[in-house]
């Protein structure tokens, strides 16, 4: 429940994020976000310290509510790029994941008995402390001259929110990107249960996740260079193409091998599909839709990825994990065709 809430606290964050960073830059709004992040560590540790279940919902809620702010990044570093510089800086902001990944559950063994009596209240501490650091960081941020000079004359022109989701190009990129990454929610959020419900340990299943979330960030070392190299229409469409691989393997048996090959290539699918997606969508606006169209973008992937988490669970109990896999490729099959076409049409 505090793991869903959080992402819909993401999902819920993405617009009102869009709207501060479109009408007051995105300094500002990093600043909040950072504010948030901060305070969110703060009432998690709160109410584990009173045993409280609802206020740790509300600290995961505001957690969420910070990564709208966050995901956000990958498209402040392609502000003033073009082309493959463009997918080159989203990659390496993605690289950022590879660290975290590393860091973040280390950080959590090394302080979740801080406070003697409370387990895990200092792990939350400490989320509220790299908050903080990143709050200092982010105040360093300075806009390109030609942008900072009038945030609200860049809210008032192009296209509307239905004018976009009209256009083919930027339909396809948020399409890619939604299915990308809630296929991936999808099946991650189920996987530990199958693992275990197949008779194999809470530790397998936690070394599982781990490979999986290295999988997914680890090919940000080179994703821009293929997009440089191949296009974004085809990274991305390898990257699907990828996921539907690891449902195929998920399907051949119930082994830790299974699990765990499986678990790899859905994190490099999701890699490849995510970044290419992102790419797409940043290549289809104007620097005046900019905000509204990557806050529509973020909306739709994590309002998805939100709704899926809830049900993800529920239908791994009811239907099992072979049900779980056998959705992927019809999901994969609606976005793959016209992106098939699209890449074909570009070279």
């Amino acid at each position: 429940m505090p793991v869903s809430i959080y992402n819909l606290g993401l999902a819920f964050g993405t617009l009102p994020a869009a709207w501060i960073m479109r009408k007051y830059g995105r300094q500002s709004g990093y600043i909040v976000g950072g504010l948030i992040g901060i305070l969110s560590g703060l009432v998690a540790a709160g109410a584990i310290s009173l045993g409280a279940f609802a206020f740790f919902c509300l600290g995961t809620f505001l957690a969420g509510l910070y990564a709208s702010y966050v995901q956000s990044y990958r498209f402040a570093a392609a502000d003033g790029r073009i082309g493959a510089d463009r997918a080159r800086a989203i990659s390496w902001v993605l690289v950022g994941g590879l660290i975290a990944a590393i860091i973040g559950p280390q950080l959590v063994i090394l302080t979740r008995d801080a406070i003697p009596g409370v387990p895990f209240a200092g792990s939350f501490i400490s989320q509220a402390g790299l908050a903080l650091i990143a709050f200092f960081v982010l105040t360093q941020l300075r806009a390109k001259p030609d942008k900072s000079a009038a945030p609200t004359a860049l809210a008032e022109g192009g296209r509307t929110v239905p004018q976009l989701m009209a256009s083919p190009k930027f339909l396809l990129g948020v399409a890619a990107g939604v299915v990308s990454y809630g296929l991936m929610s999808f099946v991650m959020t189920a996987a530990p249960l199958a693992m275990v419900g197949c008779g194999h340990s809470i530790d397998h299943a936690a070394w599982g996740i781990q490979w999986h979330v290295l999988a997914m960030f680890a090919p940000s070392l080179i994703t821009g260079k293929l997009i440089a190299r191949f296009g974004k229409e085809k990274v991305t469409t390898a990257g699907l193409i990828i996921i539907g691989v690891s449902g195929a393997v998920a399907l051949t048996g119930l082994d830790l091998r299974q699990f765990f090959v499986s678990l790899i290539l859905l994190g490099i699918g999701w890699n490849f599909g995510f970044i290419g997606a992102t790419a797409m969508v940043a290549d289809a606006h104007t620097e005046e839709e900019r905000s509204r169209a990557q806050g529509v973008n973020d909306f739709a992937i994590f309002g998805t990825v939100a709704a899926l988490s809830f049900f993800s669970g529920t239908l791994m109990q009811a239907s099992g994990w072979h049900l779980i896999n056998m959705l992927i490729f019809l999901f994969i099959a609606i976005v793959l065709a016209p992106l098939v076409w699209q890449a074909s049409r570009r070279h």
